[in-house]
């Protein structure tokens, strides 16, 4: 997959997923990125970048924060940006999802945002893609998540400088069935970060090979001891239907971020969360909207990220 995302000359083609993404393009996303927030003047005038080129959304699962979010980047840069509904379309009438990708590619369509349900579907997509096309990876499966990955990243950034060797970070709750948390992984390594803790119960924990050089607690009391920074992850209410979690309320006691576990890190330590949030099970509603939250600067952070990916891609 890796070498399905370069160029021979080494630039991006697609972005597919931030593991084994060299740190220095990693810092060029991010560095774009900041370049285009709007506090730093770069994300205003830039309606003439790409303008006449068309960016289509075709998510196979349904999203509201993503799909929005890209959808404003993609016309800040002056695209033309196709919604496509793949719940009316021909592929409910048993047509492929990369017969409905060539279809749109004839169409002129220049880059595809991508959610699936599937692991690694995003990626058959683009090798099956014409060679002009563009595609980025919006979710797919339990695999990869690498925009939020990257905004993610770029918060922690803002707020703690660009040394994440001096970082203790956790990232906390249901890692198992989350590609939020495998891109975080991947970033954080790449990034070198200096500790990256993980924690959650033990049926809702990835195998050895995804958490490779973590330190694992099941105690959230100790593993939230002195953090920098605290990422909660959305509990999935079907886990406890599946059985896998006794009951929310439980979960909360042993696994919520409360005001008295969050005192326990780090005194300017952050408090972040993919949303949406479960308040009162992964997360305390005075912790979500305290001062140490930053949830809603990782939303902000979205835009000019999604749209220093789509400009990188672009050209």
């Amino acid at each position: 997959m890796t070498d399905l995302q370069f160029h021979p000359d080494g630039r991006l083609r697609h972005l597919l997923t931030l593991e084994n993404l060299p740190a220095a393009t990693l810092t060029q996303l991010l560095d774009a990125a900041q370049a285009l927030r709007p506090d730093a003047l770069g994300g205003t005038g830039q309606r003439a970048r790409l303008a006449g080129r068309t960016l289509c959304t075709l998510f196979f699962e349904t999203s509201t924060r993503t799909r929005s979010s890209f959808q404003l980047a993609a016309t800040r840069l002056g695209m033309d940006v196709l919604n496509f509904d793949v719940s009316t379309s021909s592929t409910k009438k048993g047509e492929s999802a990369l017969d409905t990708l060539r279809t749109l590619e004839a169409m002129g369509v220049d880059c595809f945002v991508i959610r699936h349900a599937d692991n690694g579907a995003v990626a058959a997509l683009a090798a099956g893609a014409a060679p002009g096309t563009r595609i980025i990876n919006a979710g797919d499966g339990r695999a990869a998540h690498p925009t939020q990955g990257l905004l993610d990243m770029l918060t922690l950034r803002q707020h703690k400088g660009h040394d994440f060797s001096r970082l203790k970070v956790l990232i906390a709750g249901d890692l198992k069935h989350s590609r939020v948390a495998r891109s975080d992984l991947h970033a954080l390594r790449a990034l070198g970060c200096g500790e990256i803790r993980v924690c959650g119960p033990a049926n809702l924990l990835p195998d050895e090979d995804v958490l490779q050089g973590c330190r694992v607690f099941h105690d959230f009391d100790q593993a939230v001891a002195g953090v920098d920074a605290a990422i909660m992850l959305r509990l999935q209410r079907e886990r406890m239907e599946e059985g896998l979690v006794p009951s929310l309320d439980g979960y909360y006691k042993d696994y919520g971020l409360s005001p008295a576990r969050l005192a326990r890190a780090a005194p300017d330590a952050i408090v972040m969360h993919p949303g949406p949030m479960n308040r009162g099970v992964e997360i305390d509603g005075g912790v979500a909207d305290g001062p140490q939250s930053v949830i809603l600067e990782q939303v902000a952070n979205g835009l000019p990220v999604r749209m220093a990916v789509i400009a990188a891609l672009m050209g």
